[in-house]
């Protein structure tokens, strides 16, 4: 039996409201940064992928620190934004930007992958036809990586349910504004007395990311089939 508080539910609806404005935010950009990965060849490529990749070897709470440092009052953009009036640091959207940076390797390695698999022959065949490269992007290549980019989304979405270091740095521990499943664990392990409701907070955790596997498994074998 869930034991669940009204913060408990609040907690839920954001961890889920933050993982899919991550993915929607992330992934023209992950499609963008997958596509010249995989077909453009340039100076600096290299290092664009040192870039792309860091985050995966960096700890979250290094992430979330250099975004500190970037979005806050005395930052470079934070300056900025807070002259225009607009305020990112310990709000929701500051959790969406933290899992956005943490995810955004997962999304381009899969995108990457869908891309990489695509017969070339087929890309030659349009470009000889004439198509421009967009109109190849859009009617060849996104269609047959299409593989690649829900598998992306899944994993972002995922990841980003269960972020944890980048966001308490950067959108704080606020229960019913930026409060999410795993902050809302923290607090419940600290206190001896909160063990049903940690165990609570698990067990939902576990079953959205059952769904979401499951989906992405469902949807995975689909797209197999019509390949």
């Amino acid at each position: 039996m869930l034991a669940l508080t009204s913060t408990d539910y609040d907690a839920i609806w954001l961890s889920i409201k933050v993982a899919a404005a991550a993915m929607a935010v992330s992934l023209p950009f992950g499609v963008a940064f997958a596509y010249l990965l995989t077909f453009r060849h340039f100076k600096g490529k290299v290092l664009l992928e040192v870039m792309v990749n860091l985050p995966l070897t960096l700890p979250p709470v290094v992430i979330g620190y250099l975004l500190l440092l970037l979005l806050g009052k005395n930052g470079w953009l934070g300056s900025l934004l807070d002259a225009a009036g607009i305020r990112l640091i310990f709000t929701w959207k500051a959790a969406v930007i933290a899992s956005a940076c943490v995810g955004f390797p997962l999304l381009v390695r899969s995108i990457r992958i869908g891309m990489e698999s695509i017969d070339m022959q087929l890309i030659q065949a349009s470009r000889t036809l004439g198509a421009p490269w967009h109109d190849t992007l859009v009617t060849v290549i996104l269609p047959l990586s299409l593989h690649g980019i829900v598998a992306g989304s899944s994993l972002m979405f995922a990841r980003s349910l269960g972020e944890f270091g980048a966001t308490i740095i950067v959108a704080g521990n606020i229960p019913g504004v930026t409060q999410t499943i795993p902050l809302a664990i923290y607090d419940y392990a600290s206190s001896p007395t909160s063990e049903t409701l940690a165990l609570s907070l698990c067990a939902v955790s576990i079953a959205i990311s059952v769904v979401v596997l499951f989906c992405h498994e469902v949807f995975g074998k689909k797209l197999a089939r019509r390949r």
